[in-house]
């Protein structure tokens, strides 16, 4: 039974045809569509226009002037100067380019290590609470993530208590005869520890005498400092629970379908682990590390609770520096500078994160081998298929050997 509608009755009061007034009142209705949408977005556009536009506009002013802090930054006492701010941290050789090279590579090695640390381990931990066979696996999830909610503050101050020169853990490696460093007043950088075992001391005069940003070469390939491993090792405490969580819903949102079909094959856990669930958290993967570059960059409580930059500057960070140039030394443009300036480190390594990361295009053979390889599939019967699965030692088409497939 077909049922009238209202459109269809007006379409018959008006003879058939399309009445004048359709399309006007579409426009009106979009009209009112579009500002209604506005409306709704209005309270959140103000909210991010007074709290985060405005204020990375002025920072930005605050960069190229001489504000000392007191007073508007737009008043009539403020000068623009250009990049001179920028140049004291990047060109001009003094104590602020030698302090921005020194963050510069403490932060440079705390990235390196961390990202790959809480990556693998927030991995390696999702995949082992995954597990259907595991048994409490709710209260595994709930201990491994409880450090990411817990206060960086408290747990900073914990960590100062643990790995203090008397502390647990110089305690614990006592007893296996090792003599714990006093970790967060030593300031030697882990590869010159290493190299000094073997007995190298000075480096090579090509790296002593060669700086950048008012840093030797040879200090840079220091690594971090026993204070920064510290740092490192709680940094990977307290966020790998969160990313754990992440590669969770990964891991379930995949199935346990294709690993199966992995054990049937005969593929071990290593090989399904590497060969079979990780290409396809690729997605994840991407998301884990780019947030981790931008924590990583971003460190600041931390250093800030713990240790402000000790011992001998070699915990000092790039957000740090900037907070203690603006509000200890009351260089504000200087501080604002050395923000911006590790907002577009930021933006540098995300993007080369992404090109590192993303899909290879195939070549054109290897398209064409793609190709002949669908169009077989297709011109296979179901029978055939199914003949393919039922023979263990057939061969399968030359198209299905294709590296990849």
């Amino acid at each position: 039974m077909k049922f009238a509608t209202h459109g269809d009755a007006r379409a018959k009061s008006c003879g058939g045809a399309k009445c004048k007034g359709d399309g006007a009142s579409q426009r009106i209705n979009r009209r009112n569509e579009e500002i209604s949408g506005w409306l709704f977005c209005l309270p959140m556009i103000v909210i991010l226009g007074v709290f985060l536009v405005i204020p990375i506009i002025m920072a930005l002013w605050v960069s190229f002037s001489n504000w000392s802090g007191r007073g508007t930054p737009f008043g009539s006492n403020v000068d623009f100067i250009g990049l001179e701010n920028y140049q004291d941290v990047l060109t001009t050789p003094g104590l602020a380019q030698r302090d921005f090279g020194t963050a510069i590579r403490n932060n440079l090695w705390y990235t390196l290590l961390v990202i790959p640390l809480q990556t693998i381990i927030s991995l390696l931990l999702a995949v082992m609470l995954n597990r259907r066979i595991l048994k409490a696996r709710g209260f595994f999830r709930t201990a491994f993530y409880f450090p990411s909610v817990t206060s960086s503050v408290a747990i900073t101050v914990l960590w100062l208590f643990l790995f203090n020169a008397s502390g647990t853990i110089n305690a614990i490696l006592g007893w296996f005869g090792v003599e714990g460093p006093n970790w967060f007043n030593d300031s030697r950088g882990l590869l010159h520890i290493l190299l000094g075992a073997m007995g190298v001391t000075q480096g090579p005069a090509a790296l002593t005498n060669t700086e950048f940003l008012g840093v030797s070469l040879w200090d840079w390939l220091a690594g971090p400092s026993v204070a920064m491993f510290a740092i490192i090792l709680m940094v990977v405490f307290t966020t790998s629970g969160t990313y754990m969580l992440m590669f969770i819903a990964a891991l379930q949102s995949i199935g346990e379908a294709t690993d199966e079909a992995a054990i049937m094959d005969g593929a071990t856990t290593w090989q399904r682990l590497w060969k079979v669930t990780v290409p396809q958290l690729k997605p994840t993967i991407f998301t884990v590390v780019t947030l981790g570059i931008i924590g990583t960059w971003q460190v600041f409580d931390q250093i800030y609770t713990g240790t402000q930059g000790g011992p001998a500057k070699t915990t000092l960070t790039p957000a740090y520096l900037s907070y203690s140039a603006a509000f200890n030394s009351q260089e504000w443009g200087r501080g604002a500078a050395i923000a911006f300036i590790l907002f577009l480190i930021i933006i540098a390594m995300t993007w080369a994160q992404r090109q590192i990361m993303k899909d290879k295009k195939l070549s054109r053979r290897k398209r064409a081998d793609y190709e002949a390889m669908k169009a077989e599939a297709r011109g296979m019967s179901r029978d055939e298929v199914m003949s393919l699965g039922r023979r263990p030692n057939s061969a399968a088409p030359h198209a299905v050997k294709e590296k990849g497939v």
